[in-house]
């Protein structure tokens, strides 16, 4: 019992302990991401920053404005602002095929003015590394390619990186009236 001092049964304590304890986990070096909100128009998805899109809604209810553009659908009010009805789909490429209801709106802003953009369904936010990013604009209408600026693909799905900005700048766009 002699050789049982407090430092040699310490010591035997910690070589039990490192022999049976887990090691930290291996350093994983993380991959800068680009991340954005996914939606969708016909069978093509698109990507676009959050700093670009202010709000996602349900379609609302909305009065319908005379002597204007056929994608054009109205204004609504929201939360006490009037907001100008876009349907996306019919303005790049003259088609839709959901109904309405199974619609939703993506709110963009551009200094004063904001717009209500009608796309056919939301994905949620969507994260891509940084490095999968090409610039290339994939094969579209021609009516869609210069709001793209790129594109990602994950899961065997290219997401076009709509710019909203070109968008609301464009003098097709600004152009509503019938």
């Amino acid at each position: 019992m002699a050789d049982q001092t407090p430092l040699s049964l310490l010591r035997k304590l910690d070589s039990r302990v490192r022999s049976s304890a887990v090691g930290l986990p291996e350093q994983q070096e993380i991959a800068e991401t680009w991340s954005g909100i996914g939606f969708r128009i016909g069978g093509h998805h698109f990507v676009s920053p959050m700093s670009e899109v202010t709000e996602l809604l349900r379609v609302p209810a909305y009065t319908r404005l005379p002597n204007v553009k056929p994608w054009v659908l109205g204004v609504s009010n929201i939360r006490g602002r009037l907001i100008p009805l876009i349907d996306l789909g019919l303005f790049l490429s003259n088609e839709t095929s959901v109904p309405i209801r199974s619609r939703r709106i993506l709110v963009v802003e551009k200094d004063e003015q904001s717009d209500g953009l009608v796309v056919d369904g939301v994905d949620g936010m969507q994260y891509f590394p940084i490095d999968s990013y090409s610039d290339q604009v994939p094969d579209m209408p021609e009516s869609i390619k210069p709001f793209v600026s790129g594109h990602f693909v994950k899961d065997s799905i290219t997401w076009s990186r709509f710019n909203m900005g070109m968008l609301t700048e464009n003098d097709k766009f600004q152009d509503v009236a019938g």
